[in-house]
Formats: structure tokens, C-alpha cells, sequence
């Protein structure tokens, strides 16, 4: 589905928000039908309002009160459950952004539907006047795409349909794509992606995608791991199955790229997008526990946990992408278990030594109703991830600190790539909440979106 607003028209019905316990609006005309039908402008609370001949007039919104506000980023997303047809907004109490309004209806609006029922018309909102409209569909449009590579199982979802949706969209945006594969691979000096895939029925593969000739490089590394046993230390039936949505770092990247291109912000940029996509899969060519790889970067890679695969295929992937010294390069992974320890599935961390560029995500991040949470690049615990037999260890013991370790792991193999940034994201919505059905969900897209002409400039 492609998310859209409504064309003005004198058909669309007025919306009036409300905030708890605040008064009716008088423009409304809505009596004390409001409080007989129990009304409080409690959020997420729906009122309709008759015209007299048994028709809609309108409706109030429920926005609750500063506790909801503190705890919910898009309650106008509640806006899907008004009866289907056009509305707009008749008047806003003050404090609320319009840009993250108009957002967060649009992305209340997504269903994915592939496999039951259909994408129904739903309530459509006229876009209130002082927004940029094709924007902010571009942006749900960006997420929307993510949402449904996630959702998506691995039956339709493995490495050949995650290139052919990356073929399309270089297509859409009128980008160049090369993809290299399977046996290739080695042939091309990628040894941990062909490791990690090589057991797989699909093949692994590196996706190379570019947009832009000229003004600074920024390089997008998503993990494209599009099912994760956990290999040979196979993982339990109760971690394995929400596992189709291990490539959410890839399918966060193609929805950032798809916001890039469809806000305009792509221009000026030379945009570079690296998706290692594999399955990490068991048969008697899978690598093993105890195996010590060679990286395209040279570095010796101890195998201690066939099931911290992301961070081999991303180590291949960032030296390929280290090798053309661009200003800034960020890497989307859902890597560790340990990040939803620390700051629980709606913060993902992400790690950043330059602190200027920390500062500007992580404002972005507030603003936009994309949360993320900088963590260090610990330095002393480096020595977690050197091994006695190898440069590194792929998997340290110990349970500590795991998001920190996988990080220091990535930056190894980052050197050379400028300013890097690394998000270790979740990739998805345990319940639903205003804006964000329960299942994939972008997670850090909209925050690299609105920081990248600050700390690209």
C-alpha cells in the first residue's frame, strides 16, 4: 500500500482535537453530546458527531494529557478507527507539531496484507495547510517499504527476492545496482559473506547500490541476514521464530533510501548502499564453532558462535566500503540481544566517536519521534574481542556489555570509512501502539533522515 493524503475538497468532514478534560471547542457545535456519550478527550477517544438527519458532522479526537503525550509519539494515529472517508483538521490545541500529525496518521494507516484480506480505504486526512505533503508520504512511503520487507516471511523474503526488491527500487530512484554472488564472492575477496551463506539453498551475496555523482559520500551498511537458525549453535524454537526479521537492517536502509530519494534529500549527495544478504543456515558446509576466518580486511576472525553471524557479513561489507573513504558511513544491524537488555525494543542504541555527529542524530532522533540512545565505543573492552588463537573473536564469553563488544567488533573494520555510525536497531513492534502496528517497524531511518543536512554539511 502507498500512503497518501486527501485532496482538499468540500466533502472532508472537520476533526476537532481535544485534550483531556479541556473544553469542547465552540465551533464544533457539540452540545452536550459529548458528555453523554462519555467524552473526555481521553487519547485515543472518538466522538462522532451528528448533523441532524442521521449523518456524520464530524468528530472529536481524544489527545489526553501530558502523561500521554510524554508516553505516546503519534496520537493522531488513533484517527484510523474514524469511519472511512475524508477529514481534516478544524482546529489544534497549541504544542503539537504538524509535520509529526500529518505523519503519524499516515503511518497509522498501514496494514500489511499479503497473505489475509485487502488494504481497505480507511479515513483519509486533507493535509493541514503549512506541510510539505509529498514529503512527509515520502517518508511513510520509506517506512511503509521497510515494514513490509520485515513482515514478510522467509519463504518470499531470502537473499533472491531482497535483491530483486533492491533491483526495483534502484529502478524507481534511477540508481546504478551490481550484485555479486554466491562462488563470487571469494573470487571478489568477500570470505565472511560467502562463510556465513555459503549452507544456504540461495546463495549469499553482497547488493552494491548507487545514486549521485558529486558532493559528499555517505555510505548506508544494512545487515541482510533474511533467516537466522543461529547456524550450527542452533538457536531454540523460542528465539528462532521472529527471525525473518534479521535482515531489518537491510530493509531499514532500502526504506531510508526510499525517504532519500523521495524528499529530495538524495541531491548533492553520493549515496552508496551495501546489503550483505544471506541465510544462516545448517548443512555440511556450514561454518562451524571454532573456525578461524580470513576478512577481506585481513584480520583472522575466531568463530567462537555461529550465531553472532550479522557481525561477519557487516565486517566484509564495511572494509569494501571503508576502501572508498567516504565522509560518513552508518551501519543498520539487528545484531544483539544484549541492546534490547539494556534499553528494551522502542530504543535502539547507536555508537558514534565523532561527537558532533552523535549529538546531531541523537537531536534529530527526539525531534522526530524516532528515539535512539548513544552508547560508547568502550574502549578498554576491547580486549573482549581478542581471542589467543585469532586477531578476533566473533562472539566473547562472558554475556557482558554484548552490544558494546559487537560494536568495537564492526569498528575494526570501519577505519577508513570517515565518521561511522553504527545502530543496533530491533526491527520490530512487540504490541501495537498509536502509528506502529505490532510487527516490523523501522527503527533510526527517520532520525538519520532529518540529522543528514547537519552533519553532512
Amino acid at each position: 500500500m502507498r500512503p497518501q493524503f486527501a485532496p482538499a475538497s468540500n466533502d472532508a468532514k472537520p476533526l476537532w482535537p481535544v485534550l483531556k478534560g479541556a473544553a469542547i471547542p465552540a465551533g464544533a457545535n457539540a452540545g452536550d453530546w459529548p458528555t453523554a456519550c462519555g467524552f473526555s478527550g481521553k487519547s485515543g477517544d472518538i466522538c462522532l458527531l451528528p448533523d441532524g438527519r442521521g449523518g456524520v458532522a464530524g468528530a472529536l479526537l481524544g489527545l489526553g494529557g501530558p502523561t500521554d503525550h510524554a508516553r505516546e509519539r503519534f496520537q493522531f494515529a488513533a484517527g484510523k478507527a474514524l469511519p472511512r472517508g475524508d477529514w481534516y483538521l478544524a482546529d489544534l490545541p497549541a504544542g503539537f507539531d504538524l509535520d509529526q500529525i500529518a505523519l503519524g496518521w499516515l503511518l497509522g494507516q498501514y496494514r500489511f496484507t499479503r497473505y489475509k484480506g485487502e488494504a481497505a480505504d480507511g479515513p483519509r486526512l486533507v493535509c493541514p495547510d503549512g506541510v510539505d505533503a509529498a514529503r512527509i508520504e515520502a517518508i511513510a512511503a520509506g517506512e511503509f517499504l521497510t515494514r513490509d520487507l520485515i513482515n514478510t516471511p522467509a519463504s518470499d523474503m531470502g537473499p533472491d527476492q531482497l535483491e530483486q526488491v533492491a533491483r526495483d527500487l534502484a529502478q524507481e530512484i534511477g540508481a546504478s545496482i551490481s550484485v555479486t554472488t554466491g562462488d563470487a564472492l571469494l573470487a571478489a575477496n568477500f570470505p565472511l559473506i560467502h562463510a556465513v551463506g555459503r549452507a544456504a539453498e540461495q546463495a549469499p551475496r553482497l547488493i552494491d547500490m548507487r545514486l549521485g555523482d558529486h558532493g559528499p559520500m555517505l555510505t548506508l551498511v544494512g545487515k541482510g541476514v533474511c533467516f537466522d537458525t543461529g547456524g550450527l549453535d542452533i538457536k531454540p524454537p523460542s528465539s528462532m521464530g521472529l527471525m525473518k526479521k534479521d535482515m531489518g537492517g537491510a530493509a531499514t536502509v532500502l526504506g531510508l533510501v526510499r525517504m532519500l530519494a523521495g524528499t529530495g534529500a538524495a541531491q548533492g549527495v553520493r549515496l552508496r548502499v551495501l546489503i550483505p544478504a544471506v541465510e544462516n543456515s545448517i548443512a555440511g558446509n556450514a561454518f562451524r564453532p571454532g573456525d578461524v576466518l580470513t576478512s577481506r580486511k585481513g584480520l583472522t576472525v575466531e568463530v567462537n558462535n555461529t550465531d553472532a553471524e550479522g557481525r561477519l557479513v557487516l565486517a566484509d561489507a564495511l572494509t569494501f566500503a571503508a576502501e572508498e573513504s567516504p565522509d560518513l558511513t552508518l551501519s543498520f544491524a539487528t545484531l544483539t540481544g544484549a541492546a534490547r537488555v539494556a534499553l528494551g525494543p522502542d530504543v535502539p542504541p547507536f555508537y558514534c566517536d565523532d561527537d558532533a555527529t552523535a549529538t546531531a542524530i541523537q537531536a534529530a532522533a527526539m525531534a522526530v519521534g524516532d528515539p535512539l540512545w548513544r552508547m560508547p565505543f568502550w574502549g578498554p573492552y576491547d580486549t573482549l574481542i581478542e581471542p589467543q588463537i585469532a586477531d578476533l573473536d566473533n562472539a566473547p564469553s562472558g554475556g557482558m556489555a554484548g552490544s558494546i563488544t559487537a560494536a568495537l567488533f564492526l569498528r575494526r573494520f570501519a577505519e577508513g570509512a570517515g565518521r561511522y555510525v553504527h545502530l543496533d536497531i530491533y526491527g520490530w513492534q512487540p504490541s501495537a501502539a498509536p502509528g506502529r502496528p505490532k510487527g516490523g517497524v523501522g527503527q533510526g531511518a527517520r532520525a538519520v533522515l532529518a540529522a543528514l543536512p547537519q552533519v553532512l554539511s
